[in-house]
């Protein structure tokens, strides 16, 4: 009787307790997509746009896919991958993030995931940005597209960390494949991107202490010109599309006709022209079409063919009638 009775009091509470449910429907915890200006991380500006922002919350951290946009034959997305390693319990729930440092044998399987099929060759120059140092492998594919893939991880010192402080860490990976940039060009990303997340408390600061100012700034014998770049190398140039050619028209020079028909001084002589010439408005008509220069001999042998008709003077008188004869 008391069992009857207390499976009874069960079911009336379930059934009190269906009744106050709402029964909303709740999206487990997962990755999900956000607006591109949530990104923590950025292409530089006139680089590669963003496609679209997927974010994974961790319990330790959070993790960023920016897909990038893509001109090239090989299989795969452009991508700016970010991971953020803080203190766990960030976001209870959601499991953490293992994380490992950065060895040849784990870069190798990401850059043959990342980019299949196309050789890639790993840079031995040590080379850095704003954020400190970073490796990258390169290669072009069998239709000529250039391809990298560039990885980076920030965390500040080991003596910084014994002071309790500086504890956080952040791992950067960059694949870019683009059929019309070459090498130089995809490599001006690695140095143009911008981290814009950040971490809550100074003691997880991946970043470590603040430089000092530069030793040169007041010093004598280091100057600093106005020029670009002044004293220091002139920085890595960023972009993708390389500058357009610069087309030059020749200037023609116009043909203009000094008074007296004659052209102007510095212009090309006028070609010989060729039948009769054609009068200008206002111009009397020539009659005839033989030119000045053959018309002179034949008015010279007409003159000499003509009568020569004697002076008045001559005339009657016997003595002068001899001299006006000579």
């Amino acid at each position: 009787m008391r069992l009857r009775k207390t499976i009874s009091l069960v079911a009336v509470a379930g059934i009190m307790a269906g009744c106050t449910s709402t029964g909303g429907v709740r999206q487990p915890s997962g990755p999900e997509t956000v607006a591109p200006e949530k990104a923590l991380v950025l292409p530089p500006p006139g680089g590669p746009s963003i496609v679209s922002v997927v974010e994974s919350k961790r319990g330790n951290g959070v993790e960023q896919t920016v897909s990038l946009f893509t001109s090239s034959s090989v299989p795969g997305q452009n991508f700016l991958k970010i991971q953020f390693f803080g203190a766990s319990g960030a976001n209870p729930g959601t499991g953490n993030a293992s994380f490992s440092m950065i060895n040849e044998r784990a870069i190798a399987g990401e850059i043959a995931r990342a980019v299949p099929g196309v050789p890639m060759a790993t840079s031995a120059t040590f080379l850095q940005n704003a954020y400190g140092p970073f490796g990258y492998a390169s290669g072009r594919s069998r239709a000529g597209d250039a391809c990298i893939f560039a990885w980076q991880q920030i965390r500040s010192s080991a003596a910084a960390n014994t002071q309790a402080r500086n504890f956080g860490m952040i791992q950067l990976r960059l694949r870019l494949c683009d059929a019309r940039a070459s090498e130089r060009q995809l490599l001006g990303i690695v140095y143009g991107y911008t981290i814009s997340g950040t971490f809550d408390g100074v003691i997880w600061n991946p970043y470590g202490a603040p430089p000092p100012a530069d030793a040169a700034l007041g010093r004598t014998g280091d100057p600093i010109y106005p020029d670009e770049g002044g004293y220091r190398a002139s920085p890595m140039p960023i972009g993708y599309e390389p500058a357009p050619a610069v087309v030059r028209l020749r200037r023609t020079a116009q043909l203009r006709s000094a008074p007296g028909g004659q052209p102007a001084q510095g212009a090309e002589p006028l070609p010989a022209p060729i039948g009769p010439r054609v009068p200008l408005p206002g111009e009397a008509p020539q009659t005839s079409a033989v030119p000045e220069a053959a018309a002179a001999p034949l008015e010279q042998s007409a003159r000499a063919i003509g009568v020569t008709v004697p002076s008045p003077d001559c005339i009657g008188d016997a003595a002068m009638t001899a001299v006006c004869r000579r």
